[in-house]
């Protein structure tokens, strides 16, 4: 059974806040995230449980995988540089 993807609300204005051009490369990576949670090249953060990132060029989607209620959540979507900023 897929994973139903969510945002978070940072998450969703940090999408919207990128460029056209680059939210059409992530978009396809996030929503394959349905299918499979952890894709090869995926990284576990050690500071957390349950949270994970996928790189996609220069920018990175972190996000935290609810396995009991099948639920993805991007918790941040942004350049390299910036986003292990908080």
């Amino acid at each position: 059974m897929p994973y139903q993807i969510q945002f978070a609300t940072k998450a969703a204005k940090q999408f919207k806040a990128l460029p056209a051009n680059i939210q059409q490369r992530i978009q396809p990576k996030i929503d394959a995230l349905a299918d499979t949670p952890l894709p090869s090249g995926v990284v576990k953060l050690e500071a957390s449980l349950n949270l994970y990132r996928i790189r996609i060029g220069d920018y990175r989607v972190i996000y935290e995988l609810q396995d009991k209620a099948l639920i993805v959540l991007v918790v941040k979507v942004g350049h390299r540089r910036n986003i292990y900023r908080d």
